[in-house]
């Protein structure tokens, strides 16, 4: 690529890639936690792989044909991927197993990926054309998972994911990830049997619901009136208290989350030193066990998963284990991962990232205040420095 070249992606149509083998039909339920409104939304982000030391151009048509065929491989187990979300009844999704298959698409950057800072923000080539996208007829809402491999003229790729999540928390999608890369490279099944099981979370009872969430943007938290709320939260893990529950919570790809966070008032999160702060949220956490168990049992007094999606929450998410970053799709593993959901702008976020290797420690994606407040926001992360 020139200097004054902008770089370009080439595209192909999408490809529907179905089960390599016979699958069930059917209808599966999800989890009472799958449904929950804080989950109903897609999840994209991208991949990128540096090349590989030794491998050469002309290989790439080769390695995207075997990750092709791993996810077709993968779906023969995770065959409810393969299928559609649907609504039963109103507000209540089901998985329709059509054995349809995933969406996935192949294409060509015009570039090396050091052209374009491998892909490091600010994006050099537009976040929608490393992202795969369904043909028209096909409702974005009800597909699970879509893939788009990009080569570039190095050698090195991106793999761009859109996935649901409604149907897979990020532990969940990367473990149907890690298996799509296993069977690319030759593995007879996958190192972890997927489960499903989403019937054995029990449905506590339905709590009331408050007004639903206002959208109204408050000023950023030193204007803010000193009794104003403030909240900040993270969604915590629940594996761990999920065991004697589901029959086996190795392979359990679904969501297995709850919402952990404290509420304050501004003037007492401004004034409080760091360490503080992060002590409360500890205590918080630490709080998991007993306030999911009550969930679980129903004996919680309100619905912690009806989160207020305001400008007054900030929520922080750990991509730095999840998995993603632990995937080969038989090119390496990633040498950088990121998230792409800007356009999920409705609550405030802090995304813990790897850096891209060699690099080390971690890397925050935030996406906390609207630009009038960002130079405010700017001198108050100076005064850590």
């Amino acid at each position: 690529m020139t200097a004054s070249a902008a770089p370009t992606v080439a595209r192909s149509a999408p490809e529907l890639v179905p089960p390599a083998g016979p699958t069930p039909g059917g209808t599966l339920p999800l989890s009472s936690i799958d449904k929950t409104a804080a989950v109903r939304v897609s999840v994209d982000f991208v991949q990128v792989f540096p090349p590989a030391a030794g491998a050469a151009v002309g290989d790439q048509g080769a390695a995207v044909a075997a990750m092709r065929d791993g996810f077709a491989r993968a779906l023969v187990p995770y065959y409810p991927v393969a299928g559609r979300i649907a609504d039963a009844s109103p507000g209540e999704p089901v998985v329709e197993c059509t054995g349809q298959g995933v969406w996935f698409v192949e294409a060509a950057a015009s570039c090396a990926l050091a052209d374009v800072n491998n892909l490091e923000r600010p994006l050099l080539i537009p976040k929608d054309e490393l992202l795969p996208r369904p043909p028209p007829e096909e409702k974005l809402e009800d597909l699970i998972v879509m893939a788009q491999v990009t080569k570039f003229t190095c050698g090195g790729f991106a793999v761009g994911i859109c996935f649901s999540h409604l149907v897979f928390d990020g532990q969940g999608a990367a473990q149907f990830l890690k298996a799509a890369g296993e069977m690319a490279r030759g593995l007879p099944a996958p190192s972890v049997a997927p489960v499903w099981d989403r019937d054995a979370i029990p449905d506590p009872p339905k709590l009331p619901r408050g007004p639903p969430p206002s959208f109204t943007a408050f000023s950023f938290v030193t204007q803010l009136p000193d009794d104003a709320e403030v909240r900040l939260g993270f969604a915590a893990s629940t594996r761990h208290l999920l065991q004697g529950v589901l029959p086996s919570v190795e392979g359990y790809y679904g969501n297995c989350v709850y919402p952990v966070g404290i509420t304050r008032t501004s003037k007492a999160i401004r004034e409080a030193p760091l360490p503080e702060v992060i002590g409360v949220m500890r205590g918080a956490k630490e709080a998991l066990t007993a306030r999911f168990t009550d969930w679980m049992h129903g004996g919680a007094k309100e619905d912690h998963y009806n989160v207020p999606l305001d400008y007054g929450t900030v929520t922080v998410s750990d991509w730095s284990r999840v998995g993603f970053n632990e995937v080969d799709y038989g090119f390496g593993e990633p040498g950088y991962v990121f998230t792409v959901n800007d356009h999920v702008n409705i609550v405030a976020s802090v995304i813990y990232l790897k850096p891209p290797t060699p690099k080390r420690g971690i890397r925050l994606m935030l996406r906390c205040v609207e630009e009038p407040h960002a130079a405010a926001f700017a001198d108050e992360l100076a005064k850590y420095e």
